[in-house]
């Protein structure tokens, strides 16, 4: 097995690989470093970012930048996932693909936050499946969102219809069990992924697009400090409707649409200035599973033992060094060492069925 299969096996991200068939299969093409280039720094944004959490109350600046990353952070990398889900027919084989590299790891690791974050609550463990714990979410979501992948693209329009499904979702209050309200509100951004072609990423690459996005990133960071104070960073969560938010239903909907318009800018904006060629950290693109899932059990540690805290009240410059240390977290988690240990979980092996042939005793 070559160092490409293996890094296609721990990327449930990147779709499926190709079914068993009776012929020789084709030679798989290789991976552009842009989408590992991509997906690993989104990644390296969400350790960022659940590091800046705690210090949001603390810290206009670090609110703003927060507000910032949190508007196009999980909305890219959810559109990369439904791009790499175009192929995705629901074929029993897909499927149970699918069940082993995301359902079952989210299985795991549902138990162990609970576990860790009950240890650290002092609170008595409780098994809870149907409420996912801090960013086990995305797994659910993902696994939705593939498994209704035939039905996206047989839609007309199905942008907007996942649009109007989205705001419908915050308007009737949908709940969070089974992270049914934030599957329902990012869908927009997997449906625009499924309907993505290379073509639209090859209009990214040029050089006007990627000018006016460097001025749009630059012009966000001013306007959400501008905007800290007031703004409910709840928004940016696309888990919450007019009931936890405090608003009616139409202040709701043009708030919404807002933050998918500033958002959809975003994104175009900071894949453009995404790196094209292969660079010293495109090969952990394909195993952002593993910082994504254990990135969240350091952090949570780190607020138990009072990190954030000391952060917030030592200043800029602990800030600085936090947000570095989350950096050199992700790279830590995403090593070789590190990968070996956690395999178990986040790749966990399952047996293979037997073979029809195999049941006849042929």
């Amino acid at each position: 097995m070559t160092t490409a299969d293996t890094l296609r096996k721990s990327d449930p991200v990147a779709g499926e690989p190709p079914a068993e068939a009776a012929v020789p299969p084709r030679p798989r093409p290789a991976r552009d470093p842009f989408f590992d280039n991509a997906k690993f720094l989104l990644v390296v944004l969400v350790v960022i970012g659940h590091n800046w959490y705690p210090l949001i109350g603390e810290s206009r600046a670090v609110k703003a930048a927060y507000m910032v990353v949190y508007a196009f952070h999980m909305p890219a990398f959810i559109l990369l996932s439904g791009y790499f889900s175009r192929n995705f027919e629901a074929r029993p084989d897909q499927v149970r693909r699918l069940v082993k590299s995301v359902l079952l790891p989210y299985l795991i690791f549902q138990a162990i936050y609970l576990a860790v974050i009950d240890r650290i609550n002092g609170t008595h463990f409780t098994m809870n499946w149907n409420y996912p714990s801090y960013l086990c979410w995305f797994l659910v979501a993902l696994f939705a969102w593939r498994l209704t992948t035939p039905l996206w693209k047989a839609l007309p329009q199905p942008i907007v219809i996942a649009v109007l499904v989205s705001i419908v979702a915050g308007l009737m209050n949908v709940g969070v069990d089974f992270a049914s309200a934030r599957i329902l509100e990012f869908l927009p951004w997997f449906v625009a992924g499924l309907s993505m072609k290379p073509e639209h990423f090859q209009w990214l690459r040029r050089s006007s697009v990627r000018r006016w996005s460097a001025a749009a990133v630059l012009v966000a960071l001013p306007v959400a400090y501008l905007l800290a104070p007031a703004a409910n960073v709840k928004w940016l969560d696309n888990e919450w409707g007019t009931e936890t938010l405090g608003v009616g239903d139409a202040e709701y909907v043009g708030i919404r649409l807002a933050l998918l318009l500033a958002s959809t800018v975003m994104v175009i904006s900071v894949l453009a200035l995404v790196p094209r060629r292969k660079l010293w950290f495109t090969a952990l693109g394909a195993v952002t599973m593993y910082p994504y899932l254990l990135h969240g059990l350091v952090v949570q540690a780190g607020e138990w033992a009072g990190v954030h805290n000391a952060v917030a009240k030592d200043g800029p410059l602990a800030v600085v060094s936090l947000t570095a240390g989350a950096v050199l977290l992700a790279l830590v988690l995403a090593s070789p060492p590190v990968r070996k240990l956690a395999h178990w979980a986040v790749e966990p092996s399952v047996p293979r069925p037997p073979s029809p042939r195999a049941l006849l005793g042929r």
